[in-house]
């Protein structure tokens, strides 16, 4: 994820909302994105931003324990709220918002606890319920993700119900038709955040979350923005859990077979650390768990997995062998590596394979 931060180019919001959420907050690439997003957003917001792209930016400081309501940066200061209902109210007076913008919108308002948006909110779920609707599967789960949080802060209950309870069974109907695939790669992480926070308006159906992960974590993503959308279901996240991330690194799961995986040594951290470490199988018999534990500064991967045992010996049992270059992990919950099959466990840290621990 890091590695596709490029310092020539604008910022992206997607990728720092992504970090923050798997709780990779420490190093000097997050420093850099968040003071250039505050820059970009004090210089660009007012003239140059539509509502949705205005929306993503108070998702990426939020997320960042920034107060949207007042973003400060090269001696200026914004309200990006007040700008962001603003631009939303004259994108829908001149019918030039789209569905996904309106939706993005509805979602950031939300989560700076600005409710009163009922006709957008109205509007968005009765696009979802016209039988001829034409929306791409990015937009349905954006506005699925609008429509849950809003959900419990409108008199539009009834109708929102419906509407989720249509979209959701409609993306579990095509991941049972495609094996896994809703829509197509990129537009997976926001499929996943949806069906994750939206169980309720499709129960008492069940969801093969086993499936539609299988296909997210056997694909090389290499668009930014995709695998900023797909990394926060990774660690059991979704946007809805902006404002209430613990702050720490983050080992992502897809600790899928690969070749020989090493270890890395994790960025070091101004103060003892919580790291969410997850381990996923996408082989056969499909698991994945996920911890947060407690651990001294400049701690070793090893050491992170040890407290995992320590507090869940029966789920994070891990074995190991001593070689010339430290111990090797050989295997993690019962499930060992196979030379013969050159299968073995792989480590991710903010999407990048750990190099050494």
């Amino acid at each position: 994820m890091e590695e596709s931060v490029k310092f020539d180019k604008p910022p992206n919001p997607s990728i720092l909302l992504a970090m923050n959420l798997a709780g990779a907050t420490h190093g000097h690439v997050h420093s850099w994105l968040l003071q250039e997003i505050k820059k970009d957003a004090v210089e660009r917001a007012q003239t140059d931003m539509t509502s949705g792209q205005v929306a993503l930016y108070v998702l990426a400081l939020l997320s960042s324990c920034q107060d949207p309501h007042c973003v400060h940066a090269t001696g200026k200061t914004i309200h990006l709220v007040p700008i962001l209902k603003e631009k939303m109210n004259e994108e829908i007076s001149r019918k030039e918002i789209t569905w996904y913008n309106e939706s993005l919108d509805i979602l950031a308002l939300c989560l700076v606890k600005e409710y009163d948006n009922d006709d957008a909110v109205k509007a968005v779920a009765e696009e979802l319920l016209k039988s001829r609707s034409s929306l791409d599967v990015d937009t349905r789960a954006m506005a699925v993700l609008a429509l849950v949080c809003a959900y419990n802060h409108t008199d539009k209950q009834n109708l929102i119900h419906d509407a989720l309870n249509k979209v959701t069974n409609g993306f579990l109907d095509e991941q049972e038709r495609r094996h896994g695939m809703i829509g197509n790669i990129s537009s997976m992480g926001l499929a996943l955040q949806a069906l994750e926070t939206s169980g309720e308006f499709y129960a008492p159906r069940k969801w093969d979350r086993a499936q539609a992960f299988s296909v997210v974590c056997n694909h090389d993503y290499q668009d930014p923005t995709a695998m900023a959308q797909v990394l926060p279901p990774l660690v059991d996240k979704s946007y809805l859990n902006i404002g209430a991330s613990p702050v720490g690194m983050t080992l992502l799961p897809c600790a899928r077979w690969a070749v020989p995986g090493a270890h890395m040594l994790l960025s070091p951290p101004t103060a003892p650390i919580t790291v969410q470490f997850s381990i996923t199988n996408t082989m056969k018999n499909y698991f994945h768990y996920s911890i947060s534990v407690c651990v001294p500064e400049n701690s070793t991967l090893l050491r992170v997995m040890k407290v995992a045992k320590k507090e869940k010996p029966d789920i994070f049992c891990f074995k190991t062998k001593k070689t010339n270059l430290g111990p090797f992990v050989t295997s993690i919950h019962g499930l060992a590596g196979n030379a013969t099959k050159r299968t073995y466990w792989q480590f991710f840290s903010s999407w990048s394979p750990l190099q050494k621990g």
